[in-house]
């Protein structure tokens, strides 16, 4: 598959259109990764400029949503990685959260605080799946793992959601 190239743009154009067009897509699957706004927008800021300097390898094997999205990941992987972060108790504030791709009404955040607080490795499938709308087999190349992986989570993310959620449906009605 070739590299999604628009004839007469160079590098810049392209991380510029690509900036406008997933900016605030990269930037909630920073938020998700890191749990703090002004890490993600940072976090996002560095995923654009590795694209940029990485723009001439991309070879086109996956989409440029998918390509960025897996930039993103690892650089929020190398924040956590850093002693600093380690150290540093990032709390989601419900105001903080970037606005999500598809709209949604919502009477509580009893569901948001559920998800946010999954550990990791379940919340980032459980967002991309669902609150990103991503197909398993993108997430999967996003997060190096299989589709298999990624439905293995997903079961098991469900599976931890379902006691805190079960009393909240039930109080909903």
């Amino acid at each position: 598959m070739a590299a999604v190239l628009v004839p007469g743009r160079n590098a810049e154009e392209e991380i510029a259109r690509l900036m406008r067009e997933q900016g605030g897509y990269i930037l909630r699957l920073c938020f998700v990764n890191l749990r703090d706004r002004g890490l993600a927008e940072e976090a996002a800021q560095d995923t654009f400029v590795k694209a940029y300097k990485g723009w001439q390898s991309f070879r086109g094997d996956s989409s440029e949503k998918t390509w960025l999205s897996r930039i993103a990941v690892n650089t929020c992987q190398d924040y956590r990685r850093r002693n600093w972060f380690r150290v540093l108790k990032a709390q989601v504030s419900l105001q903080d959260v970037p606005e999500a791709s598809v709209p949604f009404e919502e009477r509580d955040d009893t569901l948001t605080l559920a998800v946010m607080n999954l550990p990791r490795r379940y919340r980032e499938v459980i967002l991309l799946h669902y609150y990103q709308g991503l197909p398993a087999a993108d997430i999967a190349e996003i997060l190096n793992l299989t589709a298999s992986g990624v439905y293995t989570r997903l079961r098991r993310g469900q599976a931890m959601l379902k006691p805190a959620l079960e009393r909240w449906y039930l109080d909903e009605t």
